[in-house]
């Protein structure tokens, strides 16, 4: 027998149950199942429903399968607000259903990877679950436009939804989507490379909540679209366009002109873009705190000066790959409003221009915790020692490639080969 006969412990006839009971709802998962297993009585408030509100599987079983999420659902019901199936690689769409039978109330469903749902999922979810207000839907490539139709109609208080990687939606999904669910503040489309500038103008007209927007690696993209988007969501704080490589400066001027609240901007491999964007885009959007400029090969260091005068908020800025930035860009942001307080991060991999000059012009960056400096062959070990005597704790990522072949006699130009050596 699980248990034994003398099943009152001392615990137990000195505290209340209502006491454990609120005991056991700090406990995670794997707590609670072992203290379900100590006894009859642990056993029941272990498993009381109101224990179950928020439940993430993904640290504790990827390999369940569907009759678990049923038994769980079915012990939870109207408790559970908030689940976690992310990798869950075995569960499909007869058991969401039950799952959605049973726990009207979710709010947050997370089913990113769970590559065995198909639209059957999101018809349960529409049909009983009208509380939902983020589901993460990543990966699962069965996903179609009929999967945002039903969220439209069933679940109009969705705000966060995720659907990167479900690249059979188009615009009819989108366009779907947002007329039932006009709050959504939060979407993520990262990978649908069927998307073009319709399915944007759609959100842009039905989304005026919206604050986060990922479309990176949707290549149909161009500013048609965007500019649209920019018009229409004025409390934009985020935007992802990495990958988006039609792009041009009329973004950044939009973006500047009517989103004044952007905080983060990703556009890596948007090689279109230039200074002259960007000086726009900083002289408006002076909260910026997260920049990734990679391979925006167009700037040079008349971006970082915009930067270093106009957003003192900057925390994280990525500029390798811009080979054009030079050691006059790096003093300028090192002396800037961010860069005292402020500034964590900075990238600087493939920038052959950059010196131990930089180094030196970054060591008054108290806040600096990492600096990336791969294939930058102008930096030595020297220069990096001499920041961390003024950094001790910054991570210093680089590698120096050994002189191949050995100088020659006659003093011929140093080459560099690939054999790293890791610092």
């Amino acid at each position: 027998q699980m248990f034994s006969n003398n099943d009152e412990a001392v615990i137990n006839k000195k505290l209340p149950k209502e006491l454990l009971l609120r005991i056991f709802s700090f406990l995670d998962v794997v707590t609670l199942c072992r203290c379900a297993q100590v006894s009859r009585a642990w056993n029941v408030l272990a498993l009381d429903g109101s224990n179950w509100q928020r439940i993430d599987l993904f640290d504790f079983q990827r390999d369940i399968e569907g009759r678990v999420v049923e038994n769980i659902s079915k012990r939870c019901g109207g408790f559970l607000r908030k689940l976690s199936l992310r990798g869950c690689l075995g569960v499909g769409d007869n058991a969401l259903r039950t799952f959605a039978q049973n726990c009207r109330n979710i709010e947050v469903l997370n089913l990113n990877g769970c590559t065995k749902i198909t639209d059957a999922t999101c018809t349960s979810l529409s049909k009983f679950c009208s509380k939902l207000r983020h589901l993460d839907l990543a990966s699962c490539t069965s996903i179609t436009n009929l999967s945002l139709k039903a969220l439209s109609e069933g679940c109009p208080l969705l705000e966060q939804l995720v659907i990167s990687w479900c690249d059979q939606v188009t615009k009819d999904g989108i366009q779907a989507l947002v007329r039932g669910c006009g709050g959504l503040k939060a979407l993520s489309l990262k990978g649908c490379t069927q998307l073009e500038d319709e399915a944007l103008k759609y959100i842009g007209a039905h989304c005026p909540e919206l604050v986060t927007l990922n479309l990176q690696t949707c290549l149909q993209i161009t500013d048609e679209g965007l500019i649209t988007i920019c018009r229409g969501c004025h409390k934009l704080q985020s935007l992802c366009a990495s990958g988006c490589s039609n792009i041009t400066d009329a973004i950044l001027s939009a973006l500047g002109q009517n989103c004044p609240r952007l905080r983060i901007l990703e556009v890596a491999r948007c090689s279109q873009l230039t200074d002259v964007g960007f000086t726009t885009l900083a002289r408006n959007c002076h909260e910026l705190e997260k920049m990734d400029l990679e391979e925006c090969v167009q700037i040079t260091d008349s971006t970082l000066i915009q930067l270093s005068i106009h957003c003192p908020r900057l925390q994280v800025l990525s500029l390798s790959h811009c080979e054009l930035i030079t050691d006059d860009g790096i003093r300028h942001l090192g002396n800037g409003a961010c860069a005292h307080d402020r500034l964590e991060v900075i990238e600087l991999d493939n920038c052959p221009l950059i010196t131990d000059a930089s180094l030196e012009h970054l060591k008054s960056c108290h806040s600096l915790e990492r600096i990336e400096l791969y294939d930058c062959q102008q930096i030595t070990r020297a220069g990096i020692k001499r920041l961390r005597t003024h950094l001790p704790n910054i991570r210093v990522h680089a590698y120096f490639a050994p002189v191949t072949p050995p100088p020659s006699v006659g003093g011929s130009r140093q080459r560099f080969c690939r054999c790293c050596i890791i610092l």
